[in-house]
């Protein structure tokens, strides 16, 4: 057994149940396999991203693998699963955001645990402090809604203007549009509150 059958294994299906599938389905389930592997930290900053709240990111995102593995039979038709897996989880967290009404504000320190920054901090990263970036991060919560999304996909995923159109389902003109607008908006926002830029 491979190291990713045996990933696949300790994952989705038993060992027993992995031999008894056909080739097709191997196939499909080391494909989601393999996706898991590349994309659950990527899917669970954009879902963090939104929700601010660790536990609700992680169910999100072990919701969209959910309905991957509902519909692995298009696992073909996909051209970029990136933009695909990003557009479910985005959906899911909106979807759960709107039937919630409120966003609540977690201040639990478990939860900024698990975002802090690797060993290997990025130079932003380590230039402003935890508290500068609740503050923009709130800042940022104050965008229209169309701006703050533009803005948190282009800026937390660096996802193209194709892929966040792809994602958001509207045109690449509109994106750089909210994109421009946010990042104006910003600027405004950050000279009123006195944050250096």
């Amino acid at each position: 057994m491979s190291c990713l059958e045996g990933q696949l294994a300790g994952w989705s299906a038993p060992a027993p149940i992995l031999r008894a599938l056909d080739k097709n389905q191997t196939d499909a389930a080391l494909t989601i396999t393999a996706l898991v592997a590349e994309y659950s930290t990527a899917l669970y900053r954009v879902a963090f991203s939104v929700t601010r709240n660790a536990a609700e990111a992680e169910d999100a995102v072990q919701e969209a693998f959910l309905r991957v593995l509902r519909h692995q039979e298009r696992l073909g038709e996909i051209r970029d699963y990136r933009v695909w897996l990003v557009r479910i989880v985005w959906n899911i967290v909106l979807d759960r955001k709107r039937r919630a009404k409120t966003r609540p504000e977690n201040e639990d320190l478990s939860d900024h645990a698990r975002v802090l920054p690797s060993s290997d901090p990025r130079a932003d990263q380590a230039a402003i402090s935890n508290q500068e970036r609740g503050r923009i991060m709130a800042l940022i919560d104050r965008l229209p809604h169309r701006e703050r999304e533009a803005l948190l996909l282009s800026a937390v995923e660096d996802l193209t203007t194709a892929e966040i159109a792809a994602v958001l389902g509207t045109t690449e003109s509109s994106i750089r549009s909210r994109i421009f607008r946010a990042r104006r908006e910003l600027s405004v926002l950050l000279e009123q509150e006195g944050i250096a830029r």
